[in-house]
């Protein structure tokens, strides 16, 4: 089991450092010139290249890149070109309470509808129930978010007036009729995914030989469908849960700012525009970690759950 969490940590840092140099990179190419837009565009070549030496940017770039790394080992992932040069750090701390909280609520969200549908599908497989329930999970997956969200928002604030409208206030000062929308957009897609998970790995249990040998013990089917198969048919479904966490992490940016929820995307969103090229790099690795670090708790949770992947770690 050491070997096992030695070797994903290994690779979660590798895959950070990775999402941080390209980022790095990617946003040194890119074209524009930062300090022009944080002296002002009727600024003097003078004032330009004063911001420009301000902003550090008139060292190399290989320079800049080691000076970034030293940086974020340290926990400093720069301060902002614009918004009077704030630190990074204080920018995603006021944002990420919003955006995890939001995140949060749709994956329980998306979980309890998911495995409910799932497994309501999977008991009745091929028949009125399944093909009408799958039919639902498949408008779930391919509809976006941009344009659920004003759908929804057009039936229950403007039409129904049943929930309120967007509120630009803190999350955790609004009431929860704010949320209602945003997560039921936020946990369609992966509430979709996670009901196809499910349907598919229960059925595929249900198949199994144990499963026939409990059945012809005389165990009843509600124990043999709680005790033996929902726990091994769970395992996919954890994997799919763990990824779309992380996904719902750096999709919410847009229904961030549907719903003007005063989160890290809603916040972040307008930075590319802005070449504040910090905010752009600070976020993208903060949510790399963070969906690298989900990856690792669910790769942890699947050997723990399943005595398969120690005994191939044993044998390694």
């Amino acid at each position: 089991m050491l070997q096992f969490l030695l070797q994903r940590f290994a690779l979660a840092l590798v895959s950070v450092w990775a999402v941080c140099t390209l980022t790095f990179f990617i946003a040194a190419s890119a074209p524009g010139d930062p300090a022009l837009i944080a002296a002002g565009e009727k600024a003097s070549p003078a004032a330009v290249a004063m911001a420009r030496h301000d902003l550090g940017l008139d060292k190399p770039v290989l320079t800049r890149y080691g000076l970034y790394l030293v940086g974020v080992t340290h926990g400093d992932l720069g301060r902002s070109f614009l918004r009077d040069r704030e630190p990074v750090t204080h920018f995603l701390r006021r944002g990420l309470p919003n955006t995890f909280l939001l995140a949060f609520a749709a994956i329980v969200l998306a979980l309890l509808v998911g495995l409910m549908t799932g497994l309501a599908a999977a008991l009745r497989p091929n028949s009125l129930v399944d093909r009408s329930l799958m039919t639902s999970v498949l408008i779930g997956v391919t509809l976006p978010n941009f344009v659920l969200a004003p759908v929804l928002i057009l039936i229950f604030v403007q039409s129904l007036g049943w929930l309120p409208p967007p509120a630009q206030d803190n999350l955790w000062a609004i009431t929860p009729d704010h949320l209602v929308l945003p997560t039921v957009v936020l946990a369609a897609r992966p509430a979709a995914l996670i009901a196809r998970m499910t349907r598919a790995s229960l059925l595929e249990t249900l198949r199994q030989d144990y499963i026939r040998t409990a059945r012809a013990k005389g165990l009843s089917p509600l124990t043999v469908l709680l005790k033996h198969a929902l726990k091994n048919a769970f395992l996919p479904v954890l994997t799919t849960a763990g990824v779309s966490f992380g996904y719902l992490l750096s999709g919410s940016f847009v229904v961030e700012r549907v719903f003007t929820i005063p989160g890290v995307g809603e916040q972040s969103i307008s930075s590319p525009g802005e070449r504040d090229y910090s905010v752009i790099q600070g976020t993208t690795l903060l949510l790399a970690v963070i969906f690298v670090g989900i990856n690792l708790v669910t790769d942890l949770l699947y050997a723990t759950l399943d005595p398969r992947v120690k005994a191939a770690e044993g044998t390694a």
